[in-house]
C-alpha cells in the first residue's frame, strides 16, 4: 500500500526505494506484481484501477 501511496504522490521507483529502504529492483518487481494482480497494463492503468476499486480511499 505504501508503494501505491508514494506512486500517487508522483515519486519514481528509485525515490520510492530510497524512501522505503528497499532496492530499486524490489520496488519494480512489486509494482509489476501489482499490475499483474490488478490486471493493469502499465503504471497509468494501475493508478486508474486502484482508483476504481478504492484501494487507497482513506476514511476521514
Amino acid at each position: 500500500m505504501e508503494i501505491l501511496r508514494l506512486m500517487r504522490n508522483g515519486l519514481p521507483d528509485k525515490a520510492i526505494a530510497q524512501h522505503l529502504a528497499l532496492g530499486h529492483r524490489t520496488v519494480q518487481r512489486r509494482v509489476n506484481r501489482l499490475m499483474e494482480d490488478l490486471e493493469a497494463r502499465g503504471r497509468f492503468a494501475l493508478g486508474l484501477r486502484v482508483s476504481e476499486i478504492g484501494l487507497l480511499n482513506e476514511a476521514a
